[in-house]
């Protein structure tokens, strides 16, 4: 294929090839110049120019296919527009010459329909250089025409809308010969003619006047002959046509001059209206206006016009467009609703008729006003169907109040407007379901009346119309859920008052059915108690139906439907009426056989119609029942269920005799009760009505064979409609929004039947099953004609459907008989004239063989076929065996043979290759693609061969037999999936492959069918998965462009489906395409895709808006968000100004002004209404009043923008650093900067009429607050960037409370006030309070409790926003405790003094003052949230005891809905409610506790205790353990079974609450005294660690743990304090011991508290230190290793564990304490050990500092001295020491790894804290000795000074036995080291502070000495100091150093001078060289500090002065 490309035909290649292969090079070859030539400069094009056109056109003679023939014109049409255009009249010539020729053999033809394509593409493209010759080109055509075959004039048409379309206006004289053609081939037989005629008439009408002004009514009655016998293509062509020419009509603005030159008519909107009406009510007939068929009154319109008209009619008003509609939509609704009305019987003369009928108009209004009208135009037509729908009560009113003088007239009048009626309220209904909430305004403006209307005309006679406004008020309900509380009760008010109307009783009946099947479209439910009402008066209107015979019909009827709708209210409204519903269940049947003969005998016809009504009603009830309730079918329900079924079924049998009995009134009602009882059945398992399968199997036999012919054969296919089965109306629709279409009884009892036949056939005994097959058999030979062909495909299907059963079930099919009837059956049906009958016993066919699993069997199978495709000529047995093939393969895998398979291949290769029949390559090819898939790597070898089938037939199929290239298509993408990822292979027979697949795609995307335009883009799509590098991204992209608003749906759906492929992939590159193509716009580009300004992201949100089509939107939603998530951060500013564009179309263009909150200081607070100014944007807008659903979506993308800017760049949250990024490069781009948009967007969604839209709106508004309340504003330092919008969030919030907003949106609201609050964005107490006002309000609200609430919604809407709001207080009130917490901690910087300065300190406690108000109240509330909280909670085997009633906020019946409210909110409540407790410490008695208030439902004091104890006041203490337990309690239960959703905040939140509880004494108390509860804690805590991973939690998780301990500890002392109280005067030794381990020492695993501290313990170290583990590290001992640093997390985690370590011995008895000593020291050490890591300037890690801190609480212990544990306890420490010095002399050398700093503290720490025994012993003491002197001579200056430090603490301890040895030893060494200082003068700060450190040691010792060693030691000490000081020469010069060291000795002296004069006297006499220094250096001093002192004095004013005022003008 490479050969190909090249500018001219590479001849030598081309003729190398074979036949196949030359014109796959051809097309290729074409392909490539189409490209070249485009991007080729003009002068090498006219180089070659003439061999390329040699070369084009000789290829006009080698009978190019149609794609090739395509091509090749459209080359030779950009060669001559490029290069030169004098030889074009030749190339015209040739054309012409060849379509003149007379050979008509079928070889040549392809040449001339190639020249007639060749003329067409160069007129189209050179248009009127080419004037001169067209006349005789067009004569030429035209005289083509009459001879010319369907392909021919399929070419000609096509190539004639060419010519016309490149001449334009040029063409004028030939205008009325075209038309005359063209109007014959507009009637053509072929369809394909029809639709190119039509396209050529389009053509020919932009420039022929006379087509829409003197001709139009000609036009008109030729379109709608057209339509006659057409099929879809054609009525989308002619429609196109017709609906264009009108519009020009009614349009056109006529030009003077052409007025004067043509007699022209102007044309009325009336006028153009009443043709399409004739059209639609007579059809082409209706211009012979006496025709005499319209006078016999036979004829009906044929439906192919019908609805050929009702596509004009759209055509017509779309190309209108929608402002005018909007202007004419009154004319417009009165002209459609008439085609409907009495002036026009014949259009709904049968019922089968008005269905229909009906149905087009119900698509015209709905296309028209769905797809046309933004959201505010349709608000007006609401307005005007509304009065239509009251004029036309009017007249109805009027006629029934006529009284009966002329009743026969009125009930035609009546009649006559109903289906006007029905309509009008379908339409509304649809309307209002898609404005959503948006409508609210409708229904609350009086004048319009709209829900008056829709209930006056429930009333109306006919049952039509009242089922229609009944489904309209379910979707009013669906729409607006305010509604359907308040319409349910309207309808039930009347449904009761009006009991004696029969029309009042259906009409409401239907009402309730269709507002109770709204309920599960809405979230918030309908009060639980309406299921009540709704069943009293189901019984009673049951129960009185026998009252009053004109009415017991519609009370029965009523009565049942008010059940089964009931039923879909779920199981927990349900539950409680069942024993009711099952009691009326039991009595509609006879109770046995007997009862029903005597029923027989004693009925008349009425009765009989009742019967069949109410026992119709229950079976559908228990359906219903069966089919929502399935959580309340249990083993007893069922066993109450089944009793009345055999009856039922007795019933059923005698059914034809009853009917034979009292005729054809029964009928109806005969079959209803069929259909029923067989739906019920399929529901339920076939063991439940085993007994009676036989009974039933024969009644589906007779149902399947003796349908109602008449009517399936009536007109074509039958419309459904809601009166044929007004059950549906209250079930969940299937398609979206629009009616539920039932079809007829008839109709539709047979394919339940056919459904219920498989599974009981599939049951009864297997002998049994003959007998009913060979009825079957002898029913379809005893029909004949179209009768027998009905028959065959009810029977072929309902045994397909047993087959396919015992095939799931790998059931057995019975004796052998079985199978040569079913063959007998199947193969006659294979052969039938009936397409949809062969397709049916094609899978029948293989079925059979798959039950039967039997290889000879399927080879025979295979072979009848081969054999018949062999021999048979005609088409119907060529089709259907064909399929059979296909089918068995699709049902058996690939047949085991490869033989078959082979032979399968070749006979459907032959037949797809018959020319002579599509229908039969059709059905061929589509077998061959069942094979392909089914056969999966056993196709490889056919791969080749079937490729080059596929790509010749493209090649050649004319493109008029659409159907061969769908199944062409539906092969090739079975071969690319057959091939997979091997495509992307480099072989040659690969990439041949590969090239054909991809040329294979490229003839598909040419072709005029949609669907193989669809086939080809999912060809690609795949190619694209396993081979993207060889697929052209661009012109992949380009035709997805092309396509994406193609009027085609499936079109549309596989643009997306690839789409959506790609850009999961490569979004940018997707995006970029397609920026470049509409950049450089070809004409292909749909004028709706605007993706030039709007990029494809814009463009397919404008797509999202207008489809309607839901797989559709789901589609183009995740391409969204594909794309979003891959680009949205490079690509921000695009993103925001869509959605910004999308909401702010919405919103009448409010704009947000942002309020400047430091002007605003001075004045007034203006209210937050003064936020919003309005101004009109006068720029064009790309969205156009999009839809709410579609600004819903743009709010969330808004929300997932934020999230993917998170996880980018902390840019994107910091405006310096922004800023500053942005300075750098100005393309850079980050959110914070568009956070006035942000604010803006979330505003306008949050204020607007759509709920959903609100709820979004809020959404985004909590996202912007929780990300963006840290971001400080640079301008104005300690403020944050959110503080300017305050004002905003206050007015986006307030329309949440008012008090007609749905509770789901306050509960939204409440959320984001308390996350504004919390977020300390606003200081300012007064602005703080406009949004705190508003949780004030609700609060109030609420209190009442559950009772208060709206009545709107179900109960668990309202427990839904009690605890929205108390969830919302509780954290206002956690952040406000835990400001006050940290603003009472000692300000420790500066920073926070000037916070505090400027919050003023009413920020801290301010907030928890504001909350303080109402904290009494809150507490109750939140107490009682908890406690409904527990109650819940609880297993369900403690279900009885439960209040009856429910809790304080849930009642009983929607406990399992609150559950989900309550576990939502719990957690933050609990923590509240646990500070809150701590607050008041238990201790002050609650004023409102008591019983003065125990009369409220809320009281949360009364735990669980009945209303009898009421009267018994509980103490304060009761009440505190109640709640104690209740907190714990909750907590427990929770963190012990944390399921896998528990969220982190909740944990923590429960964690917190623990703390806070164990915060003050009494509940500590509690804990301590209560060992058990201790311990389990504990366990759950030690649960909770090992669970969750999370550091936070596993901190919060310690702290309960340490505070636990600590009230352990509190016990123990008060129980030691009490004992020695009372025991004062008795010995010491008889005290009991207090502690765990009492006298033994012993600790019990599970009964021991410090047991289980030690293991959380172990579990948390062992976790961050392995190596402490003995059984990890292998080895017993210590053994050193290289010491870690561990992370600041792990760090936190390994000092609070030791924190909790140190405190475990005072839990102990002094024989505990033993007992866990070596555990605890072990542990301790090992951290110090594995830790100790070198830091610079000697820091100790955050885990050495805490492993010292823990020591030193361990060592200091009073255990260490109590005298039953001294010993031990000795023991034990001097091992800790000796671990802590051998730490340090390993066996190999790695102890320099370890900080000598660390191990000398812990030393230090033994030596200063335990007794003198542990240290002092001679072994122990000489190597701590040691190992001082060796640190002081590392050279390492901070580890000397470290040394000295702790030499310092420790020569000063007060036990000279612990001090005197390392006074000894190491006061000489220090002397030595600092007596060098002559010799080396200190060089760095370090140096400085060893000297000075060393200085304080020997300072120390003196002090400590003896008194007669003291002067010794002054002795040495001074000179030293004195050696330190420098003259006033020396002074001035020396270092900063230097000085610092001078002054420290200078001050020193004058201290030791004075204290020991004499030595100091002595010392100065004896040398005078020290005294000379001495004197010079405290002369030098004096004069250095008379200088310094008034400058420093002077510097420092101006310092003050200025930092003062930078205070005063910042704040």
């Amino acid at each position: 294929m490479e050969l190909a490309h090249s500018l001219l035909l590479n001849e030598e290649a081309y003729n190398q090839l074979g036949e196949v292969q030359k014109a796959e090079f051809i097309f290729e070859w074409l392909r490539y110049l189409e490209k070249l030539l485009l991007a080729t400069s003009r002068n090498d094009v006219k180089e070659k120019q003439k061999t390329l056109v040699e070369q084009l056109l000789s290829l006009l003679n080698n009978s190019p296919g149609p794609p090739t023939r395509k091509l090749l014109a459209k080359n030779l049409a950009i060669l001559y527009s490029i290069g030169d255009t004098f030889s074009v009249y030749e190339a015209i010539d040739k054309c012409n010459d060849l379509i003149r020729s007379k050979d008509d053999s079928p070889s040549y033809l392809p040449t001339k329909l190639a020249a007639v394509v060749c003329l067409g593409s160069l007129y189209k493209k050179l248009g009127r250089i080419l004037g001169n010759t067209f006349t005789d080109t067009v004569g030429n055509i035209l005289k083509a025409v009459k001879s010319a075959e369907s392909q021919g004039r399929y070419e000609i048409m096509l190539s004639l809308q060419n010519i016309l379309n490149g001449l334009g206006a040029a063409a004028a004289p030939c205008h009325r010969d075209v038309y005359k053609a063209a109007r014959s081939c507009l009637t053509d037989r072929s369809m394909a003619v029809r639709c190119a005629a039509a396209k050529c008439l389009l053509e020919l009408q932009n420039e022929a006047i006379f087509m829409w002004s003197t001709d139009v009514d000609s036009v008109a009655a030729l379109c709608f002959k057209s339509f006659e016998g057409s099929n879809y293509d054609v009525r989308i062509s002619v429609s196109k046509l017709l609906g264009t020419i009108l519009a020009k009509a009614v349009t056109s603005k006529h030009p003077g001059t052409a007025a004067s030159r043509q007699s022209i008519r102007r044309v009325s909107l009336e006028e153009v209206l009443e043709l399409l009406g004739t059209g639609f009510l007579r059809g082409s007939s209706g211009f012979l206006r006496a025709s005499g068929d319209m006078l016999k009154g036979t004829s009906s319109v044929s439906r192919d016009v019908r609805v050929g008209v009702t596509q004009a009619y759209v055509v017509f008003v779309s190309t209108l467009g929608g402002a005018w509609l909007e202007k004419n939509f009154a004319a417009f609704l009165s002209h459609i609703l008439s085609l409907v009305s009495q002036s026009h019987p014949k259009a709904t003369q049968t019922q089968i008729d008005a269905v229909c009928c009906r149905r087009c108009v119900s698509f015209i209004l709905r296309t028209t006003i769905g797809g046309l009208l933004g959201e505010k135009a349709q608000l007006a037509v609401v307005k005007d169907i509304c009065q239509a729908i009251w004029k036309l009560k009017k007249v109805m009113d009027a006629v029934m109040s006529d009284g009966n003088l002329e009743t026969r007239v009125g009930s035609t009048d009546v009649a006559a407007s109903q289906h006007m009626l029905v309509c009008a309220l379908q339409e509304l209904g649809n309307l209002i379901h898609n404005l959503g909430t948006t409508a609210a305004p409708l229904l609350q403006d009086s004048s319009t009346g709209l829900l008056d209307s829709i209930l006056s005309v429930t009333l109306h006679p006919s049952i039509s119309v009242r089922l229609a406004a009944a489904w309209c008020l379910h979707c009013i309900a669906v729409a607006l859920p305010s509604y359907l509380t308040p319409l349910l009760d309207r309808c039930l008010e009347r449904l009761t008052g009006h009991k004696s109307s029969p029309e009042a009783v259906t009409g409401f009946s239907f009402a309730v059915a269709a507002l109770l099947g709204a309920v599960k479209h809405c979230p918030l439910g309908i009060p639980h108690g309406k299921g009540k009402i709704i069943m009293t008066l189901a019984e009673d209107l049951l129960c009185s139906a026998a009252q009053n015979s004109r009415l017991s019909a519609q009370r029965t009827q009523a009565g049942w439907l008010l059940i089964a709708a009931l039923m879909t209210l779920g199981p927990a409204v349900v539950s409680h009426h069942l024993a009711r519903v099952l009691l009326l269940w039991k009595c509609v049947f006879p109770a046995s056989p007997k009862d029903l003969e005597t029923e027989k005998s004693r009925g008349d016809s009425f009765t009989w119609q009742v019967t069949l009504e109410g026992r119709a009603g229950a079976l559908c009830a228990i359906k219903s029942f069966v089919s929502h309730c399935g959580d309340l079918l249990t083993e007893e329900v069922i066993q109450r269920l089944l009793p009345p079924l055999p009856c039922a079924v007795d019933l059923l049998t005698q059914l034809s005799s009853i009917l034979k009995m009292y005729g054809s009134p029964l009928k109806t009602p005969s079959v209803v009760y069929r259909q029923r009882l067989y739906e019920l059945l399929i529901l339920l398992p076939p063991e439940t009505y085993e007994g009676n399968l036989c009974a039933i199997l024969k009644e589906l036999a007779a149902d399947l064979t003796a349908p109602d012919i008449q009517l399936l054969l009536g007109n074509g296919v039958a419309c459904g409609s809601l009166e044929y089965d007004p059950y549906l109306i209250y079930e969940k629709d299937v398609e979206g929004d629009s009616v539920p279409k039932p079809l007829p009884p008839a109709l539709s009892v047979i394919s339940s039947a056919a459904k219920l036949f498989g599974v009981v056939c599939a049951h009864v005994g297997e002998t049994q099953r003959l007998p009913i097959l060979e009825q079957l058999l002898d029913s379809i030979k005893h029909t004949k004609g179209a009768r027998q062909q009905v028959v065959q495909l009810h029977v072929v299907s309902s045994v397909s459907s047993f087959l396919k059963y015992v095939a799931l079930s790998k059931g057995c099919l019975g004796p052998e008989e079985m199978k040569r009837f079913a063959l007998t059956l199947v193969t006659g049906a294979l052969e039938s004239t009936n397409p949809l009958l062969r397709c049916a016993a094609a899978e029948a066919w293989a079925r059979l063989a798959q039950v039967l699993d039997d290889g000879a069997f399927t080879a025979g199978l295979a072979q009848v076929s081969f054999d018949k495709l062999k021999s048979a000529r005609d088409v119907v047995t060529r089709t259907g065996h064909s399929l059979a093939l296909g089918s068995l393969h699709r049902y058996l895998g690939g047949i085991s043979s490869s033989q078959h398979l082979n032979s399968c291949i070749g006979i459907l290769y032959t037949l797809a290759q018959d020319s002579t029949s599509p229908d039969v390559q059709t059905w061929a090819l589509h077998s061959l693609s069942l094979i392909i898939d089914s056969a999966g790597p056993l196709y490889y070898v056919h791969v080749e061969p079937t490729l080059s089938l596929i790509i010749m037939l493209l090649l050649n199929v004319p493109p008029t037999h659409a159907e061969v290239h769908q199944s062409l298509g539906r092969c090739l993408n079975a071969l690319i999936t057959t091939l997979g990822p091997e495509l992307q292979g480099n072989s040659t027979s690969i990439s041949t492959l590969r090239a054909s697949c991809l040329l294979g795609c490229a003839v598909m995307q040419d072709n005029p069918d949609c669907l193989v335009q669809a086939q080809a883009i999912s060809c690609l799509q795949q190619l694209h998965m396993f081979a993207p590098r060889h697929v052209n991204l661009s012109s992949l992209v380009s035709c997805l462009c092309v396509n994406l608003y193609s009027p085609y749906l499936l079109l549309r759906r596989a643009v997306l489906a690839c789409l959506r492929q790609l850009v999961q992939r490569e979004a940018a590159e997707v995006s970029e395409h397609a920026v470049m193509l509409a950049k450089d716009s070809r004409e292909e580009l749909t004028p709706d895709a605007n993706i030039r300004e709007v990029g494809l992201e814009g463009a397919l949100l404008i797509l999202l808006d207008k489809e309607t089509d839901e797989r559709l939107c789901h589609d183009i939603k995740e391409t969204l968000n594909y794309m979003l998530t891959s680009m949205a951060v490079e690509k921000l500013s695009l993103w925001l100004k869509l959605c910004k564009d999308v909401l702010a179309a919405s919103a009448d263009c409010t704009a947000i002004t942002c309020v400047d909150t430091m002007q605003e200081e001075e004045g007034d607070k203006g209210d937050d209404a003064s936020v919003l100014t309005t101004r009109h944007d006068e720029k064009s807008h790309p969205f156009t009043n999009p839809r709410w659903a579609t600004r819903v979506f743009a709010a969330e993308c808004v929300c997932r923008i934020i999230n993917q800017c998170e996880n980018a760049s902390s840019a994107h949250f910091d405006i310096a650093l922004a800023q500053e990024m942005k300075k750098k490069d100005s393309r850079n781009d980050f959110l914070v900067l568009h956070l006035a948009d942000l604010i803006r967007m979330a505003f306008m969604a949050a204020t607007d009429h759509s709920d959903q839209l609100r709820l979004s709106g809020l959404e985004m508004l909590l996202v912007v607050i929780r990300r963006f309340a840290t971001v400080p504003e640079p301008e104005f330092p300690g403020h944050v960037i959110l503080e300017q919008y305050q004002a905003n969030v206050g007015a986006a919030l307030r329309p949440a409370f008012t008090s007609e907003t749905p509770p789901d949106v306050t509960a939204k609201a409440c959320q984001v006030c308390s996350a504004w609050i919390a977020s300390g964005v606003v200081s300012d107490l007064n602005d703080l309070r406009r949004v705190h006002q508003l949780l004030v309000s609700s609060l109030t609200k609420i209190q009442a409790g559950k009772e208060a609430l709206s009545h709107l919604y179900n109960e668990s809407a309202s427990t839904m926003e009690i605890l929205a709001v108390l969830k919302a207080w509780a954290e206002v009130y956690i952040i406000a405790v835990q400001r006050h917490k940290n603003h009472r901690q000692p300000l420790k910087t500066t920073s926070c003094l000037e916070d505090s300065i400027r919050n003023g300190s009413c920020s801290s406690d301010g907030l928890l003052d504001l909350v303080y108000a109402d904290l009494g109240t809150l507490s109750r509330l939140w107490l009682a949230a908890l406690q409904d909280f527990a109650l819940l909670t609880l297993p369900s085997e403690f279900a009885s005891q439960l209040p009856a009633e429910g809790g304080a906020f849930y009642t009983a019946e929607t406990s399992e809905n609150a559950k989900l409210q309550y576990y939502n909110s719990w957690a933050l409540i609990l923590h509240a409610t646990a500070l809150w407790l701590t607050s008041t410490g238990f201790v002050v008695a609650d004023p409102d506790e008591g019983a003065s208030d125990l009369s409220r439902p809320v009281t949360p004091t009364s735990m669980c205790q009945g209303s009898s104890s009421g009267a018994t006041i509980k103490s304060p203490e009761d009440v505190y353990t109640d709640r104690f337990h209740l907190i714990l309690g909750i907590s427990v239960e929770f963190l012990c079974s944390l399921r896998s959703d528990a969220t982190m905040e909740s944990i923590t939140a429960c964690l917190y609450a623990l703390q806070a509880l164990l915060d003050v004494p009494w509940p500590r108390s509690k804990i301590g005294s209560d060992q058990d509860l201790g311990i389990e804690l504990l366990n759950v805590l030690h649960r909770v660690i090992l669970t969750r991973e999370s550091p936070s939690i596993q901190l919060a998780s310690l702290e309960v743990v340490r505070q636990i301990i600590c009230a352990a500890q509190e016990h123990v002392k008060e129980k030691r304090r009490s004992a020695e109280v009372d025991d004062g005067a008795a010995e010491k030794e008889t005290l009991p011991e207090f502690g765990e381990g009492k006298d033994t020492g012993g600790l019990v695993p599970g009964k021991s508290l410090v047991f289980a501290t030690l293991e959380l313990c172990v579990c948390i170290l062992v976790r961050q230190l392995p190596e402490l583990n003995p059984k990890l590290t292998g080895s017993p001992g210590v053994k050193a290793r290289k010491p870690q640093m561990l992370s600041e997390d792990g760090s936190r985690l390994v000092s609070a564990a030791l924190v909790i370590l140190s405190e475990l011995p005072a839990v102990c008895s002094p024989e505990g304490s033993i007992s866990i000593l070596p555990t605890i020291l072990y542990l301790t050490i090992g951290v110090l050990r594995e830790t100790a890591v070198k830091l610079p300037g000697g820091q100790l890690s955050s885990t050495v500092a805490a492993s010292l801190q823990a020591l030193k609480g361990i060592l200091s212990s009073p255990m260490a001295r109590a005298e039953k544990s001294h010993t031990a306890w000795t023991d034990l420490l001097r091992s800790a020491l000796t671990t802590v010095l051998d730490c340090w002399d390993p066996v190999d050398e790695t102890h320099q790894e370890l900080d000598e700093v660390s191990l000398l503290t812990a030393i230090t720490v033994f030596i200063l804290s335990t007794s003198p025994e542990v240290t002092t012993i001679p072994c122990l003491q000489k190597r701590c000795i040691d190992k001082f002197k060796a640190t002081l001579e590392i050279k390492d200056p901070m580890v000397q000074i470290k040394t000295y430090q702790l030499l310092h603490s420790i020569f000063q301890y007060p036990n000279p036995a612990v001090s005197y040895p390392y006074i000894y030893s190491l006061a000489s060494c220090i002397m030595e080291k600092l007596q060098e200082i002559d010799k080396r003068k200190p060089e760095n700060t370090a140096e400085l502070q060893i000297f000075q450190e060393g200085i304080k040691v020997l300072e120390t010792l003196v002090t400590v000495a003896e008194e007669h060693h003291r002067s010794q030691l002054v002795a040495c000490l001074l000179p030293i100091l004195i050696s330190f000081l420098l003259d006033e020469n020396a002074l001035g010069s020396a270092t900063s150093i230097m000085r610092n060291l001078h002054d420290f000795a200078l001050q020193n002296l004058m201290q030791i001078g004075p204290q020991y004069s004499s030595v100091f006297k002595s010392l100065v006499t004896s040398s005078p060289a020290l005294k000379a220094r001495l004197e010079a250096a405290i002369k030098g001093n004096q004069e250095s500090v008379k200088v310094k002192i008034p400058t420093s004095k002077y510097t420092k004013s101006p310092g003050k002065n200025s930092s003062i005022q930078l205070k005063t003008s910042f704040l």
